[in-house]
């Protein structure tokens, strides 16, 4: 069974996890174009940071950061081992109910155009492909998602 929690970015297996993903962007894109967040701005108050483990073991992360009129999908990361059972959909439902319970009118997230099973899992879940927002710029290597949520 997949238990999907807030955990702090800092314990050692959810640091484990962030350095996993960042080690994987870092090997497929510039640092321009890494937009990932640090594990201490994933500390900060406007940010839900969540871990999906089995048993005592974390096997994903997810955050959301609350930004000025939406909910940002941050840190979105399954260990490669534990790919394909679900664990990518839980933390996203999870991340979904952290956004509604918050109020927040829609999900948006950046991702790198050759993550096809992100593209994929994102648009599984409602997820449509639009244009920049808040900070990011239109580049050829970023792809930008938002999917509106119901109360």
């Amino acid at each position: 069974m997949i238990f999907v929690d807030r955990d702090d970015p800092r314990d050692p297996q959810a640091t484990a996890l962030l350095r996993q993903s960042h080690a994987l962007m870092q090997s497929l894109y510039s640092a321009d174009d890494c937009h990932f967040l640090p594990i201490d701005a994933l500390c900060a108050p406007d940010v839900a940071f969540l871990t999906a483990r089995r048993g005592d073991i974390k096997v994903g992360c997810g955050a959301l950061a609350r930004r000025d009129g939406y909910g940002e999908v941050k840190s979105m990361f399954v260990d490669p081992a534990a790919r394909g059972q679900g664990i990518a959909d839980a933390i996203l439902r999870a991340l979904e109910d952290e956004a509604r319970g918050l109020g927040l009118p829609c999900l948006r997230l950046e991702t790198g155009h050759v993550s096809r099973p992100a593209h994929r899992l994102y648009q599984r879940h409602g997820f449509a492909f639009c244009g920049p927002f808040g900070t990011y710029s239109a580049a050829p290597v970023s792809l930008f998602m938002e999917k509106t949520l119901c109360a």
